[in-house]
């Protein structure tokens, strides 16, 4: 049963895979969401384009030349959209302190390994499959977390497990976490809308 419907502010650096699916998902009537903004650090994201196509609002802030204002920049935006939960899909850069104050445990990512342990600055994209396939463990994981404090610090929210097959390279580990990446997020949201889900105060 449906208990809320999410506002939810979207921030991305690519082509936003996870935003795409919490889209497809919104307009089937599966998940009980609307996108109040699409917020890229970068014009060249693919992310923009397929939001506008949509109609959805979109805004630019870069963040490399002045990361403070574009930290104060962000949080305005997000807070004059109206936006309750933020979901990053893909965006490449660290939140801000004012971000993360206007929008406490309320901000969600997506680690493509186990947290705690393979989390944490300079652990993204292929590093983390490299290192958890190194460390000699059984599994991988894909887990989305909310951003407190620093990289992948704050509280895992879910997680699937992903077995670690036999003669399993970065490039193969890689392709199956990403399959799995935008369907966790949209099943977590689906979630949090019904009440299943009860994120921290």
């Amino acid at each position: 049963m449906i208990k809320h419907r999410l506002k939810l502010g979207i921030l991305a650096s690519r082509n936003g895979s996870s935003f795409r699916a919490i889209v497809a998902a919104i307009a089937a009537g599966q998940l009980a969401a609307e996108v109040r903004l699409l917020v890229a650090n970068t014009g060249a994201a693919g992310a923009l384009g397929f939001a506008r196509t949509r109609g959805l609002s979109t805004s630019v802030i870069p963040t490399q030349a002045d990361p403070e204002g574009a930290d104060l920049r962000l949080s305005e935006a997000l807070a004059e959209a109206e936006v309750e939960l933020v979901i990053l899909s893909g965006y490449l850069r660290r939140i801000g302190p004012q971000t993360q104050a206007r929008f406490p445990r309320r901000i969600l990512n997506i680690h493509p390994g186990p947290l705690p342990r393979f989390g944490g600055e300079g652990m993204y994209g292929r590093r983390v499959h490299q290192t958890v396939i190194a460390s000699g463990v059984a599994e991988s994981a894909v887990t989305i977390h909310l951003v407190e404090g620093d990289y992948d610090r704050g509280p895992v929210l879910s997680r699937w497990t992903v077995p670690i097959d036999p003669g399993e390279t970065a490039e193969s580990l890689e392709a199956r976490v990403t399959a799995l990446e935008p369907k966790l997020f949209v099943l977590t949201l689906q979630e949090i809308a019904a009440g299943d889900l009860i994120l921290p105060p």
